[in-house]
């Protein structure tokens, strides 16, 4: 009875307002390092709860009602499907003796696996997760070939999250295999030969708990995983690996809990009795390990912030050589290894290109992106020693090419499968340029800005600027046909790339973490500010986006700068930075935000931290804050908190919207393409609503 008035209540204050629910407040604190802080709504992380669940379907009944409404209105996504249909596809990726895709069969089901023996072969259905699991939510998350590929491993999350399962499936009789492992979490999947693989367990008992992944196990073909063998365990250190094999040897990299010292070590696997060699203790250079091959240790060395590539004996550190050289303001994005060349892909102010160089270090030729285009190696044919290419930015689908890297030919790659298309628009239709605005302390901070050419530019434009700004992240273009549709109703995007990730090398992100993390804020804000005032666009038609590290920046700005905005829409965002410690997988990003155990750091985290800065006198713009309920990386009470204390103030009038997924986990709702269309359409109508009205 008494939830039934709650709910009678709620429907007709919502009736006037659209959005309001009156949530309560329970008086509770947190304490450390001698500081206290009031937190009313600590209540809403007890996600089992029935009145949080409770809560959150009506948070989700307000949201849905809107956002249909607006899909409604606009035509975002007719646009979606008719662009994608359009769109051209990428070239297959190789993973041993065959090509991988997936295909979309049923629109409202998962992604199915493909392969092919060659490339111009009619495509076979590998793995289908639907008729594993009978679940339209499941996610294919990975697949790993075995080395003869006689077998391979596949991963899935039934239900979004984090946390998932490996199954097998015989290549030979196309027979899924009985083995199945469970409480996999933040693990690839390596092979010992064709025999077994090694992976990453989870032990956590609650499914918000802090992260509890330190232990690596083998897993022999055919045995049960009970009989699993433990080869590697810092349950006692808490501190986190990673693993590979190569050329018959297990390796590695165990980083300390706090995220000073470096550990590398190797085993031979053959005979399936690990034995650690430890040919690299406490490490403090920070090396990027690129690859190891034939007992050469690849790596990029800290000192220079670009990029470069060096390499010694696994067996003599103390002889290093530098291979290639960092070129200064040309940052080295990612190299390939192949047998006879190692390929450099270098971004220089949003113009892509890649520098091949043999062993030596000899460099032996230069392909550029065309159109100012971003790439992905797909694979290389030793035979004719060509490169498979495909090409793609925000406004341009697929292009792919082969280079012959002997003679520098580049042709455009077409067979009976993949077919050409006419682009969607001219390549000139949209103009993109990566340019740099003036931070507060005069750092020059690139930004990307994308418009349909020739546009007025008189500060009426609505605009979407983007952010992530973490982890030494280095931010890439992504073909999104709702971009699209937006850019080609006039539309302005924008993307930041401020100081934490890594798009100016290593020491951008340094500028950005720890205690200098306000830095990534402040870069942000001066990039909406540099917008308006060389009139792209004005705060009544702004828009902010970011998700989880880009969540927390968006948040903090929107709280740092409220007057700047008209819309913020917030993804899986990390925002309250008081209970970093206490959840998943934030005891593993100390080095990244700062370890709350420590004062000074405390204090930096909640100086700036969305959900503790927001002031009660301020009507804060409106809000789209999306979660998902399984989302075991970043918490979505987390999200539950910030909109409950913004929603539950006298001073605000405009509207704040939670929107919580089901069934879905960090990355969104993207288990169907029926899913993606709606996620996307919401997205995009949601920011056109508000930005002209």
């Amino acid at each position: 009875m008494t939830r039934f008035l709650f709910l009678f209540l709620f429907v007709i204050t919502s009736a006037f307002s659209q959005q309001k629910i009156e949530t309560k407040k329970v008086s509770s604190t947190l304490s450390k390092n001698g500081i206290t802080i009031q937190d009313d709504y600590s209540w809403l992380e007890n996600t089992s709860d029935k009145e949080v669940a409770d809560w959150v379907t009506l948070q989700n009944n307000i949201s849905e009602e809107k956002l249909a409404e607006l899909v409604k209105n606009y035509n975002f996504s007719f646009k979606i499907k008719d662009y994608d249909y359009l769109s051209t596809n990428g070239l297959p990726s190789k993973k041993g003796k065959y090509f991988y895709n997936f295909y979309r069969i049923e629109k409202n089901k998962p992604s199915v696996l493909y392969y092919r023996e060659n490339l111009n072969d009619l495509a076979k259905p590998l793995v289908d997760p639907f008729d594993v699991y009978k679940d339209a939510n499941v996610v294919l998350s990975g697949y790993f070939p075995s080395k003869n590929s006689r077998y391979l491993a596949f991963k899935i999350s039934p239900n979004g999250s984090d946390r998932q399962e490996i199954k097998f499936k015989d290549f030979a009789n196309k027979k899924y295999l009985d083995d199945v492992l469970t409480d996999i979490k933040f693990s690839n999947v390596a092979w010992n030969d064709d025999k077994g693989v090694f992976y990453k367990k989870n032990s956590n008992k609650e499914f918000f708990a802090k992260d509890s992944t330190y232990q690596l196990y083998y897993h022999k073909i055919g045995d049960i995983q009970s009989k699993d063998q433990l080869v590697f365990d810092t349950s006692n250190t808490k501190s986190n690996f990673s693993f590979f094999t190569k050329q018959n040897k297990l390796f590695i990299v165990e980083t300390s809990e706090d995220e000073t010292t470096k550990n590398y070590y190797y085993s031979t696997i053959e005979n399936e009795s690990f034995q650690f060699k430890n040919f690299i203790k406490d490490d403090k250079s920070n090396l990027e390990l690129l690859n190891i091959i034939n007992d050469k240790f690849y790596f990029s060395d800290e000192k220079y912030s670009w990029g470069n590539i060096s390499y010694f004996d696994i067996n003599n550190r103390t002889e290093n050589t530098i291979l290639i050289p960092q070129v200064y303001s040309h940052l080295l994005v990612g190299a390939t290894f192949l047998e006879n060349y190692i390929i450099c892909k270098y971004d220089n102010m949003g113009k892509y290109y890649m520098s091949i160089h043999d062993y030596t270090g000899k460099f032996i030729r230069k392909f550029e992106a065309p159109h100012s285009m971003d790439f992905q190696i797909r694979f290389y044919d030793e035979k004719t020693n060509e490169l498979f290419v495909t090409f793609y930015s925000y406004t341009i689908s697929s292009l792919n090419y082969k280079l012959n890297i002997t003679t520098g030919a580049n042709d455009i790659y077409f067979n009976d499968f993949i077919q050409p298309k006419p682009t969607l628009f001219p390549f000139n239709y949209f103009e993109t340029k990566t340019i740099t605005y003036k931070s507060r302390d005069n750092k020059d901070i690139p930004i990307v800005i994308i418009h349909k050419k020739g546009i007025e530019l008189n500060g009426n434009n609505p605009t979407l600027l983007r952010v992530y700004g973490g982890f030494g992240s280095v931010s890439s273009p992504n073909y999104d046909t709702g971009l699209l549709h937006f850019l080609e109703k006039g539309g302005v995007y924008a993307f930041a790339k401020v100081r934490g990730g890594g798009e100016k090398g290593k020491n951008w992100h340094k500028e950005g973490k720890g205690l200098k993390k306000i830095n990534s804020i402040n870069d942000f804000v001066d990039a909406a500010e540099f917008l308006i005032r060389e009139k792209y666009t004005n705060p009544n038609k702004l828009a902010i986006n970011g998700g989880s590290h880009g969540g927390l920046v968006v948040g903090a700005a929107m709280t740092q700068r409220p007057d700047l905005f008209k819309v913020v829409i917030s993804e899986m965002g990390r925002l309250d930075m008081a209970t970093l410690d206490k959840y998943t997988s934030g005891i593993h990003h100390f080095d990244e935000y700062g370890n709350p155990n420590n004062k000074e750091e405390f204090q930096s985290l909640i100086s700036y931290s969305p959900y503790h800065t927001i002031k009660e006198d301020i009507n804060y713009p409106t809000c789209l804050i999306i979660t998902s309920e399984n989302d075991d990386r970043v918490p979505p009470f987390q999200s539950y908190k910030f909109a409950a204390r913004l929603q539950n103030r006298t001073a605000q009038k405009n509207p704040i919207y939670l929107k919580v997924n089901k069934t879905a986990g960090h990355s969104g709702n993207i288990s169907s393409y029926e899913k993606r269309v709606k996620q996307q359409s919401e997205f995009y109508s949601f920011i056109w609503e508000y930005l002209n009205n």
